[in-house]
This record gives structure tokens, sequence and C-alpha cells, in this order.
């Protein structure tokens, strides 16, 4: 049988709606891997999600990690040292294949992220206004909280700073410094607690 008849047969007769069906998501699925944004058409309109994503690596993945750091301020006026909040825990082989304690500092990752790029488009000021800044304020609060005592700490400022992870070639870069934020929440339409 030639090739040409092959073909058609393929996409004729009995069962051909089953082959074609097959072949296109075929396509569509391999194009989709493809990196570049043009591929992604095909998952675009793909309102069942049917075509899968199997591109294991970011595009851009993460090469620096994110450290957050606190100072309180103590009742009495005065501003403690900077508390590092260690979110990065050391790596074990059984971590390879659950790692649960990752989330965490997966979400935190993610929402520091999210106020960075806010506070890049609008300033500081509008990151503050955002739920991730909120969520963020809470976390960094408990931190606070369970280490020092809530009556200990009249109030907080928190900074975000980028380092390269082990690479210690390269110095680490303060990225935001919240204004201080008072230890007990304010009430609604309360002001943050100025130094």
């Amino acid at each position: 049988m030639k090739a040409a008849g092959i073909l058609k047969s393929a996409f004729t007769g009995e069962g051909a709606w089953a082959r074609v069906l097959g072949a296109g998501m075929l396509v569509a699925t391999v194009a989709a891997q493809h990196p570049h944004p043009a591929f992604d058409r095909s998952r675009a309109k793909d309102v069942f999600s049917l075509i899968p994503n199997w591109k294991f690596f970011a595009p851009n993945p993460a090469v620096h990690d994110f450290h957050y750091a606190y100072r309180t301020l103590e009742p009495g006026g005065a501003t403690s040292e900077w508390h590092e909040i260690e979110m990065i825990e050391p790596r074990r082989l059984r971590q390879a294949f659950w790692f649960a304690t990752r989330r965490p500092e997966k979400a935190v990752f993610d929402i520091c992220t999210a106020i960075l790029q806010l506070a890049a488009k609008g300033g500081a000021a509008a990151a503050q206004t955002n739920s991730a800044y909120q969520v963020l304020v809470e976390f960094i609060r408990r931190t606070i909280r369970e280490r020092h005592g809530e009556d200990a700490v009249r109030g907080f400022q928190f900074a975000v700073v980028r380092a390269a992870g082990h690479d210690t070639a390269e110095e680490p870069e303060p990225l935001f410094l919240s204004p201080y934020t008072p230890m007990k929440r304010p009430p609604v339409g309360g002001h943050l607690v100025t130094a």
C-alpha cells in the first residue's frame, strides 16, 4: 500500500473521527510544550483544560531567595536589632519524595513577589493596601508574638532582602522596607504607628 493510501485510510472509514481527534490532540499537546508564547494559543482556547502542560521547569526560574527580617519597637520606645525569620530549611534526601513543609516557604515567596510587583508599579504605599501585604504583616506579627510575646513589643518594621542563596559572592540587596506597624491590629480605619 502506498503512503498516500495509508494516509487516506487513516482519515476515512470507521473510527476516522477518533483518529483525527487523537492526532489533533497530539499536535496541540506537543505544540503547547514549546517555550515560545505563540505556541500557547491552543492552551488559551482550551476552556476545559484538556491539553496537558508538561513544562517541568519555569521559563524564568528563580535564582534568588527572599529573606525576611524585622526589628521591634519596645514599649519604652527603644528599637531592637534586626532579626531574621529563617524560612529556608536545609534540604534532606526524603524531601525529594515528600516536601510538604516547603508549602509555607513557597507561599510567603509568592506573596512577597506580589508585593514587590505592586511596589514597583505604584510605590510602597500602593503595596500596603493589597491583601498580600496584609497576609505578610500577619505572618510576621505571628512570628514576633511567638518569639517575644505580644506585650513585650509595641510595633515592628520588616524588610525583604534578596540574596543569591549559596552564592556568597553576591551581596544581599534590600528590596522593601515597611513602615512601623503596631503589634496589636488597629481598628478598621486605624493608622500605622510611626516612629
